[in-house]
């Protein structure tokens, strides 16, 4: 697969770049649209606003994309910094209020050891294949955060993708079937199909270990949409307020249980550095 070199720090793959590039992921987290954005958005801002220390707290986004969570984690008054390897999130992310963004890569980070409140990677693991990789990128965030500061990271579960093929009848192509079937085998995602680019499907199991092996704490996993995400008519769900207050409850009152972390269709893992 063909690769773009940095001047410094590892390669980030061109596809991953290409895809990001066309802007998308903005929309889709701020407007909705499958596969239910707007309930993934909510729902990692009602976590992290759990387990995020109190504002004014110096925090570092890495992979923040184009600040959809900087953006309001600043107006909650936090110090947030943002960094992202794609030009197009740096320059959107550096024109909102109390960002301040700047390209990088989460493998090799610029900053200096214990230098913010906490560390967020909210996108970064979903690209790298390689456990070597993602277990690089969770030591960087340790790294830089303060003692006892929590490090909060993203994945896409292992199934989600079949899943969401299901619910959009796109699993009955045999091609796209094939390619998910694989996907759910080993959670590697080759991007071709053009529904996605490069990345990585994990287990929920997986995810504490690779914590531990960074040098952290792990402290819990949180399913983000649970099975709402899944089902006909949350997106107009959504819209209504009332309704919408029931579907995050709904979702918050499982996100720990156990038998049902691999349902959502995506994870967040929270550890911390020890004091």
């Amino acid at each position: 697969m063909t690769e773009t070199t940095r001047a410094q720090g590892p390669a980030v793959h061109e596809e991953i770049l290409a895809y990001y590039a066309q802007g998308k992921e903005d929309a889709r987290l701020r407007q909705g649209g499958a596969p239910a954005g707007r309930l993934e958005f909510w729902r990692t801002q009602d976590v992290l606003r759990r387990v995020l220390p109190a504002a004014p707290a110096r925090i570092l986004d890495v992979g923040g994309g184009s600040g959809v969570h900087a953006q309001w984690l600043a107006q909650d008054g936090y110090e947030v910094d943002l960094v992202d390897p794609v030009p197009l999130h740096v320059e959107q992310a550096g024109r909102l209020p109390g960002v301040r963004a700047r390209s990088g890569d989460a493998r090799s980070l610029t900053d200096d050891d214990a230098s913010y409140d906490a560390v967020l990677l909210l996108g970064p693991l979903y690209h790298l294949p390689e456990r070597a990789d993602r277990v690089s990128a969770l030591a960087e965030a340790r790294r830089v955060v303060r003692p006892g500061g929590p490090v909060v990271a993203a994945t896409i579960n292992r199934y989600a993708g079949l899943h969401d093929l299901l619910r959009k009848e796109r699993y009955f192509d045999p091609a796209q079937r094939a390619r998910t079937d694989a996907a759910s085998s080993d959670g590697r995602h080759d991007g071709e199909g053009g529904l996605f680019t490069v990345a990585y499907f994990a287990q929920p199991a997986e995810v504490p270990g690779e914590f531990t092996e960074a040098g952290l704490v792990f402290q819990g996993q949180y399913g983000l949409e649970g099975l709402a995400w899944l089902m006909d008519g949350v997106e107009d769900w959504l819209d209504d307020p009332e309704r919408r207050e029931a579907v995050l409850a709904a979702t918050r009152r499982i996100e720990s249980e156990p038998t049902l972390l691999g349902a959502s269709g995506h994870l967040l893992t929270v550890g911390r550095r020890q004091p």
